[in-house]
């Protein structure tokens, strides 16, 4: 019998152009820092993912649907902006991949997380998918987003939303 080597995964999107994608992370359980370090790592390593530019780790209250809980643990933020040719639906595949991999569990919207990565903008494009909503709808409103992007970029833009500058100052108040 002859065995034929593998072949390589197919490229989700032949002559995609790259696209400036941007990653927030996320997380408040265990060892959170080890947890986005590995996790970024992780990223730098996914197929058609080039140039990962990583913001520095913000510490910041826990979030819950009614509010702040200061009494959650607290969670370590930060912002990844990459270069891509994934297609929008299968980077956010892999992310979500990515948190299976640290053990996330998704049994409680806005719950405690082992790791949380959420794509944040994919160039300019505009999507109310519900699999794939971009930008995200709300990350203009959110300063453990915004101030960790904007340290990486002080241009950046969130399409339809302006910029990351003035967001950050009207959040501030």
């Amino acid at each position: 019998m002859v065995r034929m080597p593998p072949m390589p995964p197919p490229d989700p999107r032949p002559g995609r152009d790259a696209v400036t994608a941007v990653i927030a992370l996320g997380a408040n359980l265990g060892d959170r820092a080890e947890t986005i370090r590995r996790a970024v790592l992780r990223i730098s390593r996914l197929p058609l993912i080039d140039d990962v530019r990583l913001s520095e780790l913000h510490e910041t209250v826990a979030l819950r649907p009614d509010g702040p809980d200061p009494d959650a643990p607290s969670y370590l933020n930060a912002v990844a902006v990459v270069t891509t040719r994934l297609a929008p639906q299968v980077l956010l595949g892999l992310l979500h991949a990515i948190e299976d991999e640290h053990g996330r569990d998704r049994r409680e919207r806005w719950g405690d997380r082992t790791l949380d990565l959420d794509l944040i903008v994919y160039g300019d494009m505009r999507s109310d998918d519900p699999h794939v909503q971009l930008p995200h709808p709300r990350a203009a409103e959110r300063l453990f987003v915004l101030e960790p992007w904007l340290s990486l970029d002080p241009d950046a833009e969130i399409p339809g939303r302006g910029k990351v500058a003035d967001l950050v100052e009207a959040l501030r108040g």
